[in-house]
């Protein structure tokens, strides 16, 4: 027999829709850093993970590590893992492992992320 959840644990969380400018990158040396497969989260990086680094601004939204994502046009759900160099703003960058053709045909594009943050306290209704 499946129970579902109580109404307080369904209310503790919430998704915000926003719009960012999203491109994409690899785990490639020249693109990165010296260590690509290590975040700026210190979390190892393996193709084929729906992943994404967000624009440090993001960060004060509630786009933090492990915030999972909805991104207009993609299928199913990535994670905040990494973060990208502070001259970014509103930005996200969504990991394509080593396929370099795959992020040069992404290219650069508007569109809408939801991502789920937890509800404050003082704002949950009991």
């Amino acid at each position: 027999m499946l129970f579902g959840c109580k109404d307080s644990e369904k209310s503790e969380y919430e998704w915000n829709t926003i719009e960012v400018t999203a491109s994409a990158y690899n785990s490639l040396a020249y693109q990165t850093s010296a260590n690509p497969n290590i975040t700026a989260f210190g979390d190892s990086l393996k193709p084929g993970l729906k992943y994404i680094a967000v624009s440090r601004n993001l960060l004060k939204l509630g786009l933090v590590h492990n915030t999972p994502v909805i991104i207009e046009g993609l299928e199913g759900t990535y994670l905040v893992k990494d973060k990208m160099n502070r001259r970014y703003r509103n930005k996200i960058d969504i990991y394509m492992g080593t396929d370099v053709k795959a992020a040069r045909e992404w290219g650069r594009r508007k569109l809408n992320i939801s991502y789920r943050v937890k509800i404050k306290k003082d704002t949950l209704q009991d």
